[in-house]
């Protein structure tokens, strides 16, 4: 008799906030039903328990979480090996200060750029803004295997998605951001990542 998955996930397949939580689920090694939502078509039961029908979404049993970054901190503490977020308090309110500024930083215009509804001059400007921006801060990749940090956690996780979808966002990295190329490269190679991967994401590169 099959047993059924009491922890499961709505997820849009080519959205990078439901990728970050895919990549949780995979660095954890916790099996979840995994229930794409696309083209705006909701499932009756996502209406159900999240009010604002968004992904990701994830239920387990009777709790109903939404917002990403809620969604892996839950994701990080039902499940604590391995850690994504550092112990100590100083090191997890920098590694959420991270997080912040991704989000505030990196998001919005990976979200303009990836919007259709955009206008071709905004999105133009965004994929400057981006591309200046992580080649900015590309030396900030030589020193460690992770971001800021020798182990993985949740900060990889809400930038990988985006990195990753640097090709269909019409983004080159130029040679000087040479150790935040070498890191992709690293992250993308791993069983985890690799694992995390919707079919619409694999298409993507």
């Amino acid at each position: 008799m099959g047993v059924t998955n009491r922890l499961a996930c709505y997820s849009d397949p080519a959205d990078h906030y439901s990728h970050r939580v895919r990549i949780v689920l995979a660095e954890k090694g916790v099996s979840a039903e995994i229930i794409n939502v696309e083209g705006g078509r909701l499932p009756p039961r996502l209406i159900e328990v999240n009010p604002y029908g968004s992904t990701p979404t994830l239920v387990d049993r009777d709790l109903a979480l939404f917002e990403s970054t809620v969604v892996m901190e839950y994701l990080d503490e039902r499940y604590p090996h391995p850690p994504l977020l550092p112990v100590y308090p100083v090191a997890r309110a920098n590694s959420r200060l991270l997080i912040h500024r991704i989000q505030r930083d990196w998001c919005g215009l990976a979200d303009l750029i990836l919007d259709p509804r955009s206008k071709e001059a905004a999105r133009v400007q965004a994929r400057k803004e981006l591309r200046e921006s992580l080649t900015g801060v590309s030396a900030l990749f030589a020193d460690k295997p992770c971001f800021l940090s020798d182990e993985q956690s949740l900060v990889d996780c809400c930038l990988l998605p985006i990195l990753w979808r640097l090709p269909i966002m019409g983004i080159e990295l130029p040679r000087p951001a040479k150790p935040l190329l070498d890191y992709m490269e690293r992250q993308f190679a791993r069983e985890a990542f690799k694992a995390s991967l919707s079919a619409a994401e694999r298409e993507m590169r």
